[in-house]
């Protein structure tokens, strides 16, 4: 069984993104890693390239910075990596750079890849989603915040990045998965305000025009961290490659954040109840086919 890693990367260093970390937590079980390194304002490549392993294996990309259609340059840039691929490939694992696997994790993921090697009706691995917010010792749980995407699927023809990469489909349709019991750490919330509100601004580049973004997004500005609508304490461990850049980081919450007054609305209050007595996420949206 061969197992590719895969990502994109742009302004590492410039956006602090923890694209490292991201290689070094899913390196351990795959046999190449493949990193499309775009044309950077920093020293990404510089970044990259210090990453001490024979399994990476780099593309330099030139992004288009004009496309503003929903993020869609994201996509673009991650099927570029997965056109990278080696072709004997069996299973493509996908990670964000601003996201990381706890190695506790990684044989169960590597477990499922070989259980279902050979079993064609499972194109994909469902992960399960913690979104750290603010501070590396608290978690967005709330209906705005993704509760699965696909991170493993079988590499075969067709495969696509969907939106703005979030996800993937295959030949326009959703991909058939199986949930595994793993988690996917996504850090991209975890800033101070200051610098959260920037990363909001340069976020929405992708997204929309520049004088939306000037009108609504002035530069230095202060993020609000009541947009999460409910934060919870986080009691567990987080990967062992990530505790250096959290021991170094000098941002802590000056309040508990639990105590914050969230301004969700009536319908959304009722909704999550529901969600938090049975589990069920009335009206979730799901880009991927559970078997």
């Amino acid at each position: 069984m061969k197992v590719s890693g895969f990502t994109f990367i742009r302004n590492a260093v410039k956006n602090n993104y923890s694209i490292v970390e991201a290689i070094q937590s899913i390196l351990p079980i795959c046999d190449e890693l493949v990193v499309a390194v775009g044309d950077s304002e920093d020293e990404t490549l510089r970044l990259i390239q210090g990453i001490n392993s024979t399994k990476i294996r780099i593309i330099e990309t030139v992004w288009d910075t004009s496309i503003r259609e929903g993020g869609r340059t994201f996509a673009i840039e991650t099927d570029k990596a997965y056109a990278a691929i080696s072709p004997d490939t069996d299973w493509a694992f996908y990670i964000q750079g601003d996201e990381c696997i706890h190695e506790n994790y990684l044989p169960a993921i590597k477990k499922a890849m070989e259980e279902n090697l050979n079993n064609s009706e499972v194109e994909g691995l469902l992960f399960k989603y913690l979104h750290f917010y603010g501070s590396y010792d608290y978690t967005a749980s709330s209906r705005r915040w993704y509760r699965n995407e696909i991170r493993t699927l079988r590499f075969k023809p067709g495969v696509h990045a969907y939106r703005d990469a979030q996800g993937f489909r295959k030949n326009g349709c959703k991909i058939k998965v199986k949930p595994i019991d793993a988690y996917v750490y996504h850090y991209g919330w975890v800033k101070p305000p200051l610098g959260l509100g920037n990363k909001v601004r340069n976020f929405n580049k992708f997204y929309t025009e520049d004088a939306w973004i000037e009108e609504n997004l002035p530069e230095n500005m202060e993020f609000d961290y009541g947009n999460a609508d409910r934060l919870l304490n986080f009691k567990g461990t987080h990967p062992q490659v990530m505790q250096k850049r959290i021991a170094a980081v000098n941002w802590k919450f000056t309040i508990d954040p639990t105590l914050y007054k969230y301004r969700m609305s009536l319908r959304r209050k009722m909704l999550q109840k529901i969600e938090d007595l049975t589990g069920w996420r009335i009206g979730e949206y799901r880009n991927f086919r559970i078997i």
